[in-house]
């Protein structure tokens, strides 16, 4: 299985620095937050894209992709009622889409609950639509830039639009795209009333990226949940992707959350 961890939990750390120490700790994949390079991805010029893509291949380690891909992004949303922004918010996930290609990497996680849960008046079924709008071009350019698009099923506590894996393959498969996928992600399955390995058997091969955290919103192995049938569940569905490591509490320290975080996928993962 290859591992991967997303680079916000290094605040404050130099990109390069980031590589070097995932690559050390034995890490073979990072996942990119834009928003800790500048507010849109519009302001990465080519050169810096460069940069990035060349710093990661003299390090040893792959970009795997990007995450939290509208935050600090203004005036973005994916279900807003004025065309406008639906219309802003298709360009700019098209622009995600050639960011994401042009560091090299393969998968874009679309979470981002406070840009798309329902505003005052909005039906759920409106939201479905304009949703489906929004992420139409994005999905051709997708195909064309060889990168998937992993819509992220996510709590009730963080969103009212789509809160479960079966939603979340109802919504990409309207699009019968190979480039157009789910995430699963470990703290979100956690609030569904199916096993974890229940929804990873079900959603095979409709995911494209798996998310390792735990309830308690640390990583791996510093919470209750086991990871040994999901190691298991995940190699029953011979997943080819990787499991990144993404957290939400940083109390421990980035070294030791990523070595521990490492430490235990691997016992799970033999």
């Amino acid at each position: 299985m290859k591992f991967a961890i997303c680079n916000e939990i290094f605040s404050g750390w130099k990109l390069a620095d980031v590589m070097e120490f995932a690559a050390r700790t034995g890490y073979q994949g990072l996942e990119i937050a834009p928003f800790t390079l500048a507010p849109a991805v519009t302001a990465v010029t080519p050169a810096e894209r460069r940069e990035i893509r060349a710093t990661a291949e003299r390090t040893g380690i792959e970009i795997c992709g990007i995450h939290w891909v509208l935050v600090q992004a203004e005036g973005m949303y994916l279900t807003h009622p004025e065309p406008a922004v639906r219309t802003r918010t298709s360009s700019y996930l098209c622009d995600l889409v050639d960011f994401c290609a042009d560091l090299g990497g393969r998968v874009i996680v679309v979470g981002s609950p406070k840009q798309r849960s329902l505003l005052p008046g909005v039906t759920p079924a409106q939201a479905w639509d304009w949703a489906a709008a929004t992420f139409r071009d994005s999905v051709r350019r997708a195909e064309d830039r060889g990168v998937t698009l992993c819509l992220e099923p996510l709590a009730p506590a963080e969103t009212d639009f789509i809160n479960t894996a079966a939603a979340a393959l109802r919504f990409t498969r309207q699009f019968n795209s190979p480039n157009f996928k789910i995430i699963l992600d470990v703290k979100a399955m956690c609030s569904e009333p199916d096993s974890i390995p229940a929804i990873i058997r079900a959603c095979a091969p409709d995911f494209a990226h798996f998310h390792a955290n735990d309830r308690n919103l640390k990583g791996p192995g510093f919470g209750d949940v086991d990871f040994g049938p999901i190691a298991a569940a995940l190699r029953e569905v011979d997943y080819q992707g990787y499991v990144s490591v993404e957290v939400f509490s940083f109390a421990e320290g980035p070294e030791v959350i990523a070595q521990r975080s490492l430490e235990y996928l691997r016992s799970r993962f033999v």
